[in-house]
């Protein structure tokens, strides 16, 4: 009687640590193990998962070491545990050294290597299973491909089983639903033999997650009986798309509220903006979780009251890592960063997400000293605070210490690809940026949509065609081109290497285009002169009831300028202005100097310097000036030099143009006297640069380099045709326009 109690109580204490975990009260959690004088091996692996679950996966490593009796639930929780908190390569250990293995362990490692990525590996795991008929592992593979968006793989796979169950079915009913592939999703649910609840749920989210809400309320109401997560799932869906009259219906016709749909509801108030009903609903909840008040407090966050949000957090019945984490996010986001470091000095049990939200929150307001300090005492450091440390370099401009972290990582994943590439595109060094794009596809890891992204953007800005070219090749073969970040890449790189027809067809073949495809292909006819279809298709934007932004206005007026549509451009800086409110920037009111420069409305570009609101920059004055040039105009022209010396004191271009004005007209006295104000600023001229793309080489040209090994060959070239071009022409020597060759 007395061993029966004893069993019943360590099973009431594995019970109460298991829920503890659960609610994320880890140190609650702590305490009832330390109290159990023999814990037995469900203890351990109850303590082991808890730990693994909350990221104190270093606290349950060190426990599953202690243990003197393994059994083979401790081994697949301990690798489950790796696998929660995305460590790989320790999975990878623990697999190899265990002394038996069951089908649970085969489908962890599946579900690891998958979720990393690494499918061909998964793969391999899945081929090496003793026994095939496992259906579990079966379905694990499937959902490795289909969360990829590996789908004609996940469809060869679905189509070879042996034996498909209803969890097959629905695991690739979810590779179409979660890809966004709503007609093949409709069709395969169609042909399901059986359907449950699942199985519509699947349907129904794959529409909200495409944005047809007219669709989802239609499978809504044909759910033959529909359960709390079908419920749940409508009412998030009416919250994402700001419909929070339809949310509170959901949830008011609800037949029983547990504490998912309460917390759903007040997830959606909070997402919304509607803090006040929040917090009425949160006060109403007679038991509120954990993820109550982080809801909550992430709610008062969102709407800039930290004051509510930080005394919630003081007067939670219990410490959780995951309501603190989202009040130091809080205090990041609002540039409160010392703020957010005392409530991270504070929490005694951090968890790998908060030490990533703490360094990150360093790294996104440039104190990236501070972000690497606090990298440096993380142990175990996580792939993400790796790549959250890359990307902080990259953010200040610091690639040869972005390229040192990311030499110096262990595992690399395709996000620490993607900073590091993404950075040298954002700092300029495209052609590092290219490098590393093919570096990456040597390592094993297979680009995404970000990695096209920035590739796409670094060819745009060396108008490398050719290698665009190849990309979009790339971007086809890896199932990207229903991608709109990858489609709206590709529209600017054509753009921008002046092949409008490809940046056309491009945007006609995208399905959704949002306003960055529109802006693309405005910024590209503006680039290349096309006025008037830029006008055009600003034209057909505002038919299609799409929205412009500054960015769009900066495009169209561009255009407008390039093509001498001074009228058209004029009515469109107005229109913004009334019809959109948005406030001329910079940008807008340099764009609007220079169009009414070219059309040779000098007074009324000056006019419109000297009355803006905003401080004029040297843009401004600069295309004020050009336009001074074009026209000959010398009053109007003293003034924007003037202005120009002020704010560019050591670029002496504009000096230099300003003397052959006076030139140009035989002022000889001013031209002495603008010479020798150049030489006075000790104003130097930056060389000029360009660039060719030639037989898949890009070649790099800078003024005045002769060190490179192509320059002796080049100006060799140079006096070659130029001893040709005189002889066929009569020309003067080359010294008269003052090159001489052989200095």
């Amino acid at each position: 009687m007395a061993g029966l109690s004893r069993g019943s109580k360590i099973f009431q204490q594995n019970l109460k640590i298991t829920q503890l975990g659960k609610r994320g009260q880890i140190d609650e959690a702590i305490k009832v193990f330390n109290r159990i004088t023999h814990p037995n091996t469900v203890t351990y692996n109850s303590m082991i998962s808890v730990y693994a679950k909350n990221g104190r996966i270093y606290d349950a490593r060190k426990l599953f070491d202690k243990m003197r009796l393994k059994n083979l639930v401790s081994w697949n929780t301990m690798i489950n545990g790796y696998l929660l908190n995305d460590q790989v390569d320790k999975a990878c250990e623990l697999f190899d050294k265990m002394p038996e293995r069951d089908h649970f362990t085969y489908a962890l490692m599946i579900t690891c290597f998958a979720r990393n990525g690494e499918l061909e590996k998964a793969r391999n795991v899945f081929e090496s299973l003793p026994d095939k008929s496992n259906i579990a592992c079966w379905n694990t593979m499937l959902t490795g491909y289909a969360k990829a968006g590996r789908l004609n793989d996940a469809r060869q796979l679905f189509d070879e089983m042996p034996e498909k169950n209803l969890v097959s079915w629905n695991s690739m009913l979810s590779g179409y639903t979660q890809n966004g592939e709503m007609k093949f999703g409709l069709n395969f649910f169609e042909e399901m033999e059986e359907k449950d609840v699942i199985s519509w749920n699947l349907l129904l989210d794959g529409f909200i997650q495409v944005g047809d809400l007219d669709s989802a309320k239609e499978v809504f109401a044909k759910v033959p009986y529909p359960n709390i997560v079908s419920r749940v799932t409508m009412l998030s869906g009416f919250a994402r798309y700001g419909m929070i009259l339809e949310a509170e219906r959901v949830f008011d016709q609800m037949p029983e509220k547990n504490e998912v749909a309460w917390n759903a509801m007040l997830a959606a108030y909070g997402q919304n903006g509607k803090i006040g009903m929040a917090a009425s609903l949160f006060n109403r909840m007679s038991q509120r979780s954990v993820v109550a008040y982080t809801t909550m407090i992430d709610g008062y966050v969102r709407a800039g009251k930290l004051k509510e949000a930080r005394d919630l957090l003081d007067n939670m019945p219990y410490k959780n890592v995951g309501a603190r984490t989202t009040m130091i996010s809080g205090y990041v986001q609002n540039n409160r960063v010392d703020e957010a470091r005392w409530i991270f000095d504070r929490t005694a049990s951090r968890d790998v997400v908060c030490w990533n939200t703490m360094i990150a929150g360093y790294a996104q307001c440039g104190r990236i000293d501070e972000a690497f300090d606090l990298f440096k005492k993380m142990e175990p450091k996580s792939i993400v605070v790796w790549n959250t440390i890359i990307a902080g370099y990259a953010q200040v401009g610091q690639m040869e210490k972005a390229l040192e972290m990311f030499e110096k990582m262990g595992k690399r994943n395709v996000i620490s690809w993607n900073s590091l590439i993404s950075g040298y595109t954002q700092n300029g060094f495209y052609i590092d940026a290219l490098k590393h794009f093919i570096m990456m596809a040597r390592d094993g890891k297979k680009p995404d949509q970000s990695t096209f992204a920035s590739a796409l953007s670094s060819c745009s800005n060396l108008a490398a065609e050719h290698i665009g070219k190849q990309l979009h090749q790339v971007v086809i073969k890896s199932g990207y081109m229903k991608n709109l970040s990858a489609c709206n890449a590709l529209i600017n790189t054509y753009a921008k290497c002046g092949n409008i027809f490809d940046a056309e067809k491009m945007f006609e073949d995208v399905e959704n285009a949002d306003i960055i495809s529109w802006n693309s292909l405005l910024a590209g006819y503006a680039l290349n002169g096309y006025g008037k279809e830029a006008v055009k298709l600003f034209d057909e934007m505002e038919e299609k009831e799409v929205v412009p932004d500054e960015v769009t206005f900066v495009s169209v007026l561009s255009a407008c300028k390039h093509a001498g549509l001074s009228n058209a451009g004029a009515n469109l800086f107005e229109h913004m202005t009334k019809k959109y409110s948005i406030n001329p920037s910079p940008e807008h009111y340099a764009c609007m100097v220079d169009l009414l420069g070219r059309a040779g409305r000098l007074e009324e570009a000056f006019l419109l310097i000297k009355e803006m609101k905003t401080k004029a920059t040297a843009e401004m004055w600069g295309a004020l000036f050009g336009a001074c040039r074009m026209h000959n105009n010398l009053k109007i022209a003293g003034c924007a030099i003037k202005k120009l010396l002020e704010l560019e004191p050591h670029t002496s271009t504009n000096l230099v143009v300003l003397s052959h004005m006076y030139a140009e007209l035989g002022r000889w006295g001013d031209v002495e006297r603008v010479r020798e104000t150049i030489k006075k600023s000790g104003a130097g001229r930056l060389p000029g640069c360009s660039w060719i793309e030639d037989r898949k080489q890009l070649l790099v040209f800078l003024c005045g380099d002769d060190i490179s090994p192509q320059a002796a060959e080049n100006f060799n070239v140079l006096l070659t045709l130029t001893a040709q071009m005189m002889d066929m022409c009569h020309m003067p020597a080359m010294t008269s326009f003052g090159l001489d060759l052989d200095s």
